[in-house]
């Protein structure tokens, strides 16, 4: 079964946000190290924000190790020269997308404020899908689905609030499930372990995971970690899925562990590479 991370970090520079390891650097062979401990074929970095460089140092990864590690990428959307950047994002090793995570002062209000509305266009004309983490803004991501069929988008980290955990973390899940009518939304049901304060394989939060797979289907809900933020190992986190959910099996586990995934990005993925 070909398992693929939907969502981790690399980085050289900068602080880390609080919530992940607060170490200078986490490099690829520092990620492709817990990769092969965890049994993990496959990842797709998501530059960090407080990393300048970050997307440099992914795209590198991913030119080095292209059946192993690809990228989700971003720059300043309020930046009228990177509009040019679009057509020919693709052309850089390994990226196959866009992500966006709102965390510098002021980016909460891309999404809303009107800075990005030339993006969704100029994204789903260039076949490129895109990230977002946007906690309690489920419908925001609606109505950019609704207005923008052809675009991808991926729900990073189920919608959770940050920090948030147990039954209180998921109390606005009906507002995450309803994007399941629009068939050009997928979720990322990264980082899932975070989201509880039990412990190992963190039952609590079984049924939350079971809903959403319901809702989206196997095809629409992908396995990840953002392992440099998690309670557990990488290997914990893929057993999680594998060995402790019996509700997923078979075809539906192959893709919701990184098949799924692949189709969505449009990343050809057959086999483990160098």
């Amino acid at each position: 079964m070909l398992i693929v991370d939907a969502q981790v970090h690399i980085w050289k520079s900068g602080t880390p946000v609080a919530i992940h390891r607060q170490i200078p650097s986490y490099t690829k062979d520092d990620l492709l190290k817990e990769m092969d401990a965890g049994g993990v074929d496959a990842a797709v970095i998501h530059p960090p924000s407080w990393d300048p460089n970050a997307n440099a140092i992914a795209v590198k990864a991913a030119r080095a190790h292209p059946g192993r590690l690809a990228v989700l990428g971003f720059f300043d959307v309020n930046r009228p020269e990177n509009r040019s950047l679009i057509g020919g994002w693709k052309s850089q090793p390994g990226m196959l997308g866009l992500r966006f995570a709102f965390l510098r002062p002021g980016q909460e209000k891309w999404l809303v404020g009107g800075a990005m509305d030339w993006l969704w266009p100029a994204a789903e004309r260039a076949g490129l899908p895109i990230g977002l983490l946007v906690p309690n803004q489920a419908n925001v991501v609606g109505q950019i689905a609704a207005r923008h069929p052809g675009l991808r988008l991926l729900v990073d980290h189920m919608g959770r609030p940050r920090g948030s955990k147990d039954d209180a973390g998921f109390a606005d899940l009906a507002e995450l499930l309803a994007l399941a009518r629009y068939p050009n939304v997928a979720i990322k049901a990264t980082g899932a372990p975070s989201y509880s304060s039990d412990v190992y394989p963190y039952r609590n939060i079984h049924q939350y995971l079971r809903r959403i797979f319901d809702a989206f289907g196997p095809e629409r809900m992908f396995w990840g970690t953002d392992i440099t933020r998690m309670p557990c190992s990488m290997r914990q986190c893929v057993t999680m899925f594998t060995e402790e959910l019996p509700w997923l099996k078979g075809t539906d586990l192959e893709l919701v562990m990184g098949r799924a995934l692949c189709d969505w990005i449009g990343w050809k993925l057959s086999a483990r590479g160098g």
